[in-house]
C-alpha cells in the first residue's frame, strides 16, 4: 500500500491535478444532471440503491419491483457504462488532488500522506456495489441470497469512502493553508527583525 501511494503522490503533479479538477468539473456540470434525470425517467422510480446510505435487501428488492422491467435494463446498462466512468473520474479528482495537497502539507513519512488510497476504497466499494445491485436486478423476481445483503454492505462502505475523502481533502487544504499562513507570518516577522 505504501508503494501505491507513493506512486501516487509521485504522479500527481501540478498539471496532473489540474486536469483532474477539471474533467470533474466538466463532468459534474455536464454529465452527471443528464444521466441523473435519465434515471429517473427510464428507472419508473424515485428510489436508487446508488443514492442511499442504506437500504435493507427487502427495500432492493421493492425497488427492482417499481423499477419494471425496461427500468431495471435501464438500470443494468447506466451501471455498465455511466457507472463505471463516475468512479473513475472521482477516483482520478480525489487521488490526485488529495496527493498534491498532502505532499505539500506533511512530510513524506508521514502517515497522513496515505490518505491518498480512501478515494481507491470508495471506487472499490463503488464498482462492487453495482456488479451486485445489478444481479439482483437481472435476476429479479429471484432471489439472489448473500448477493442482496452485500449489495447494502458495499452502498453503506462506498459513502464512507467517498465521504471520507472529501473530508480528508477539505482537512488538508484546511492544514495546508493555516501552515502556510504560519509560514508566511513567520517570513515577515524575519524581514521585520
Amino acid at each position: 500500500m505504501k508503494r501505491i501511494s507513493d506512486w501516487l503522490n509521485k504522479v500527481s503533479s501540478g498539471w496532473v491535478t489540474l486536469a483532474a479538477v477539471i474533467i470533474f468539473i466538466l463532468f459534474s456540470a455536464l454529465v452527471l444532471p443528464g444521466q441523473s434525470a435519465r434515471s429517473e425517467e427510464e428507472g419508473g422510480s424515485e428510489r436508487s440503491p446508488d443514492l442511499s446510505l442504506y437500504y435493507s435487501a427487502g427495500e432492493l428488492y421493492q425497488m427492482a419491483e417499481e423499477y419494471g422491467e425496461a427500468g431495471r435494463e435501464a438500470y443494468i446498462r447506466a451501471r455498465f457504462t455511466f457507472d463505471i466512468a463516475w468512479p473513475l473520474v472521482y477516483t482520478f479528482f480525489l487521488v490526485t488532488t488529495i496527493s498534491w495537497i498532502y505532499s505539500r502539507t506533511f512530510p513524506p513519512e508521514s502517515w497522513w500522506r496515505r490518505a491518498n488510497l480512501a478515494p481507491i476504497l470508495a471506487m472499490v466499494f463503488d464498482l462492487l456495489e453495482n456488479l451486485s445491485t445489478s444481479l439482483v436486478m437481472y435476476r429479479f423476481p429471484e432471489r439472489t441470497p448473500v448477493v442482496d445483503s452485500l449489495a447494502t454492505v458495499f452502498t453503506s462502505l462506498k459513502w464512507f469512502f467517498v465521504t471520507g475523502s472529501f473530508l480528508l481533502l477539505i482537512g488538508g487544504i484546511l492544514v495546508g493553508l493555516r501552515r502556510w499562513y504560519k509560514r508566511r507570518r513567520a517570513a515577515e516577522g524575519n524581514l521585520i527583525s
